[in-house]
């Protein structure tokens, strides 16, 4: 068994709990770290065995910029369960999303939630 990751995937979306942030928008940045039993694949130099990252890229930059949701834990729940639908190779994932420079009253590097979902 072993991670596949993909790592602050960014991108400028319109989320978040205030009126402005849907009209203006920001920056989010992602992390995907899947579960896999790649060893057929790593054996067998075959990406068939294995996840395809791109397509993991694909599925995070669809629900990131096509949609407009309230809550940064929205993201990580639909990116991971996707992800797992979509990737029969990945046994469980854990998503996490950072919204930097979060709009809280006060200085702070950024917010940030993780979410993990195992196959059933």
């Amino acid at each position: 068994m072993g991670t596949v990751r993909l790592v602050n995937a960014v991108f400028y979306a319109h989320h978040g709990v205030m009126q402005e942030e849907h009209r203006i928008g920001g920056r989010y940045e992602v992390d995907v770290a899947m579960d896999v039993d790649f060893a057929r694949a790593a054996e067998h130099d075959d990406l068939a065995h294995t996840v395809d990252y791109e397509r993991v890229y694909a599925i995070v930059r669809r629900v990131v910029t096509e949609n407009k949701f309230y809550l940064i834990e929205r993201l990580a729940y639909l990116i991971a369960h996707e992800v797992l639908e979509t990737c029969p190779q990945a046994d469980a994932v854990d998503v996490t999303v950072r919204k930097p420079n979060p709009p809280i009253g006060g200085p702070s590097d950024r917010a940030e939630v993780t979410y993990r979902a195992n196959r059933v």
